[in-house]
């Protein structure tokens, strides 16, 4: 079920892929400001985390082979409707609407409920493996996209993007399962077979009351907001604006696309590891961690932008792929320690914080690089915010035994 999981999210990670590849082309062909390409991006962005906690609740009612199984052809649909745009409205539309909404129900929560219910042991582990494959995704699709972009345009690029994600569905339908009951087992660790629960009515309900529940205690705004940072430090600056950041001093658009493959490569050595130390370690020292170093790298980052690839900046990349999604695996623990069994749901709640963080700066990254003609302002102030976060979750305070929420008023 694992490696199932794994490979479904990589077929799914194109869509994560282009935005960064996108907002120079379109800016070429159509004259669209770079703050209105990053608007249609961050409304992406949102919908990716608004759409989450929703999906997860979905899952525990029609299961998870069907709802992932929808996503995917939303996904296939937006992007390939994207090709023959020719309107900002357009673009908003089938890359901000419809591909947020598909692939937020691809979102992380799809690797929490997994994670969740066929594990009971390693599932810090399970959950980084998980994570990592979107990272892995990155690995295949950045270079490719990227060649395609430059040789042939980015409708090319865009159909390439809705194929991957068709090309998913034949093997979610046929492989996927939504419960260990369903084919006879007990969650991997569990010391008794659990019997398949009956789908829970009333999704929209349940996510809401989950997030109601939550919303009354100090660590869910903690959590959030310090993931709202993450997202914004990750999804909304690095992926979107790296890319066009990198081209504005000379460097091929290949080049850059390559660097954020790199990426890729260490984000899932970083993200196993991190699930194997957040089994073994106090979470809330590990996120101190990863945010304090994020923040300390991005500072130096504007002095190492240059036309060519140099060894200073492979140390950046090797650096900021070891930490990029480091900080979800400890997240989800520290979800599940507090929330118990709507953990999943909470989580997709956290995710929709990550994600509005980043499209804050999506937007904003690209309207500070038309205003100032560079992006320095946009990783200053970043490296700012993650030290605010890693400051934010040493704050939190341990849980009660058995995922219990612990009722601290806000």
């Amino acid at each position: 079920m694992a490696a199932v999981t794994f490979v479904t999210i990589i077929g799914a990670a194109a869509f994560a892929s282009l935005p960064g590849l996108l907002i120079e082309p379109l800016h070429a062909e159509f004259g669209w400001s770079r703050g209105m390409i990053g608007f249609a991006v961050s409304i992406n962005l949102a919908l990716y985390g608004l759409t989450a906690p929703f999906a997860a609740a979905l899952m525990d009612r029609f299961g998870i082979r069907r709802v992932v199984a929808a996503a995917l052809t939303t996904i296939a649909l937006g992007a390939g409707l994207t090709a023959f745009m020719t309107q900002t409205w357009q673009l908003i539309l089938c890359w901000g609407i419809l591909v947020g909404i598909g692939s937020g129900c691809m979102a992380l929560a799809f690797a929490a409920t997994v994670a969740n219910r066929w594990f009971v042991t390693r599932r810090g582990l399970v959950t980084g493996i998980l994570t990592a494959a979107g990272a892995a995704g990155q690995l295949v699709f950045l270079p490719l996209l990227s060649w395609i972009v430059e040789q042939h345009g980015w409708r090319p690029a865009a159909a390439t993007v809705a194929l991957s994600a068709l090309a998913v569905v034949p093997f979610v339908w046929l492989l996927l399962r939504d419960h260990p009951a369903d084919v006879g087992l007990s969650a991997y660790g569990a010391p008794e077979f659990t019997p398949k629960p009956v789908p829970v009515r009333g999704a929209a309900r349940r996510a809401l009351r989950a997030l109601s529940v939550a919303a009354r205690t100090g660590p869910f705004w903690l959590l959030a907001g310090s993931f709202a940072i993450c997202g914004a430090s990750t999804n909304g600056l690095i992926r979107t604006h790296f890319v066009p950041a990198a081209h504005d001093h000379g460097m091929p658009v290949t080049a850059a696309a390559s660097l954020l493959a790199v990426i890729g490569i260490f984000d899932i050595a970083g993200t196993i590891a991190s699930g194997w130390f957040t089994d073994r370690f106090e979470p809330r020292r590990l996120l101190a961690v990863y945010y304090g170093m994020r923040g300390l790298s991005l500072m130096f980052l504007p002095q190492l932008m240059a036309g060519a690839v140099h060894p200073p900046m492979i140390v950046f990349i090797v650096f900021y792929g070891l930490d990029w999604v480091a900080t979800v695996p400890p997240t989800i623990a520290l979800c599940r320690e507090y929330y118990g069994d709507d953990s999943a749901i909470v989580f997709g709640w956290v995710l929709a914080a990550h994600q509005i963080g980043a499209a804050v700066v999506a937007f904003l990254g690209g309207v500070a690089r038309d205003a100032f003609g560079s992006y320095d302002v946009v990783w200053y102030s970043s490296g700012a915010l993650c030290a605010v976060a890693a400051l934010m979750v040493l704050v939190i305070r341990r849980g009660r035994s058995k995922g219990l929420p612990v009722a601290v008023p806000v």
